[in-house]
């Protein structure tokens, strides 16, 4: 409603109420216009209704809900379910045009001011989570793998000569099969094990661009977050490697943007040396529907080009779900929930020491890693691998999600390469052992559901351990007398 509409109610009901009313108004309008002027995520989270009503003021905006609408082309944006349309809030153009998924619709100006917007906010909070001097960034519909894909066939214009690309493992398939989506060769770099962290080989990496010859490489495709023992790459080593011989940097930072030890990588790699881009996934660091990430680097006219690559229009969910989420939490709710995490971490970690030390196991020592931990599975692995998978099923069927088991001597063929030592980042680690992250929402509940459960699971191992040992030893008991007499 404008003012005229508010005049003519003022006909109808007393003055003072609608004048209270239009007040009430504007109050939302004004937390609307700062957010358009500013272009920053707000201290404070909105409240559903001032979100609501921003949606549908951006959505009235879109040619396809114009109340006098005439579409006449193949793609105007109809939907055949009410239900859908909800869903959606109304926005069914997408955002970007077949050559652009940044550019503005004609026929779509609330979808394009709420990818505008979107970007805009989730730079601030880039920004605030750490790497400070980004300067571009935008939400692009894929998960990270595919999101690399994109980063590696727009480098591949700049580099017409280039075949390869430099890759410190990680045992995560999305990562190595974007490389190889994108039609380059990947040159796996095998960690070198530091105490029980696995830390880039830096002297390998140098030793292989000079190797193939910087013009044949195409980049250089390190990660941050990761499972532990393995550990963030050494970024500003590399950064620095690749200014040196002038080869592009493409950061996997897939759940980094809640480590502040992650961003600060980033940070200061791009200002010691060269990144290029560093891309995160949405639903791991915002909590929203898998299906986004986020592209963002230090070059303006780079990150446009990227998004240029991308070949036609777009879905908006993952912008629209990030919006609602970031204008919901505010600045303010989301360093709350970075804190959090961060609390959560050393939680996980004292009370998984306590179980450990209790099985005489260990937590391994992984420093250098802000988001993951390992526990060491020795006493079942000497018995045999069985034991190992079988804590990792029963965890599984206990409703335990997220907990890795990793035994000894994995094998994994990926688009024709082999792993071996699948899983634990490098082909012979030390001991099996078993994961658990603290990531951004998770709750002290969490935590101590997830020991209770371990708990059991481990004696339950255990017994079944001693109940095969028990048999074993009578067997090669009778054996012996039959041998005997």
């Amino acid at each position: 409603m404008n003012r005229e509409s508010f005049a003519a109610g003022e006909r109808l009901v007393s003055p003072a109420y609608v004048r209270q009313g239009c007040e009430a108004r504007r109050s939302h309008e004004h937390l609307i216009r700062l957010l358009l002027e500013k272009g920053k995520c707000p201290e404070d989270g909105w409240d559903e209704s001032t979100l609501e009503l921003f949606l549908h003021e951006l959505a009235i905006m879109d040619s396809n809900n114009f109340l006098g609408n005439c579409g006449v082309g193949e793609r105007e944006g109809r939907v055949a379910s009410a239900l859908v349309a909800r869903r959606h809030y109304r926005f069914i153009h997408g955002i970007g045009r077949s050559g652009d998924i940044s550019a503005v619709q004609p026929k779509a100006a609330g979808s394009s001011l709420l990818n505008k917007i979107t970007n805009s906010l989730v730079l601030d909070i880039i920004k605030l989570a750490g790497v400070r001097t980004v300067t571009n960034c935008f939400v692009v519909p894929m998960a990270t793998g595919m999101s690399l894909t994109l980063c590696f066939l727009t480098l591949r214009h700049k580099r017409p000569k280039a075949k390869y690309i430099i890759w410190p493992r990680i045992d995560q398939k999305s990562c190595f099969k974007s490389m190889i989506t994108a039609g380059f060769e990947p040159v796996v770099i095998e960690n070198v094990l530091e105490g029980d962290e696995l830390r880039t080989d830096l002297r390998a990496v140098e030793t292989k661009v000079h190797e193939l010859g910087p013009d044949y490489v195409l980049c250089v495709h390190s990660t941050t977050s990761c499972f532990a023992p393995r550990v963030p790459d050494r970024l500003e080593e590399l950064a620095v490697i690749c200014a040196n011989y002038d080869i592009p940097h493409i950061v996997n930072n897939a759940y980094g943007v809640q480590s502040s030890k992650c961003m600060h990588l980033i940070q200061q790699g791009a200002r010691v040396g060269r990144i290029d881009a560093f891309v995160q996934s949405l639903d791991k660091n915002f909590m929203v529907p898998v299906g986004g990430a986020i592209i963002a680097g230090f070059n303006d006219y780079f990150i446009q080009e990227i998004s240029k690559m991308y070949p036609g229009r777009a879905s908006a969910s993952p912008s629209l779900d990030v919006l609602i989420t970031l204008l919901s939490l505010g600045s303010n709710g989301y360093k709350k929930l970075l804190k959090e995490r961060k609390e959560m971490f050393s939680y996980l970690s004292n009370q998984l020491k306590k179980l450990s030390e209790a099985y005489n196991e260990r937590v391994l020592h992984t420093p250098h890693n802000p988001i993951s931990l390992a526990m060491t599975l020795k006493t079942l692995d000497k018995h045999c691998d069985k034991a190992v998978t079988r804590l990792g099923s029963m965890l599984f069927t206990r409703q335990v999600s997220g907990a890795r088991v990793v035994p000894l001597g994995s094998v994994q063929t990926v688009s024709d390469y082999t792993f071996r030592g699948f899983m634990s980042h490098t082909n012979n680690y030390p001991c099996a052992y078993l994961n658990a992250a603290s990531a951004i929402g998770m709750k002290t509940q969490d935590v101590d559901l997830f020991i209770n459960r371990l708990d059991k699971c481990l004696k339950t191992v255990r017994k079944e351990q001693n109940k095969e040992s028990d048999v074993s030893g009578v067997d090669n008991y009778d054996k012996t007398e039959d041998a005997v007499i």
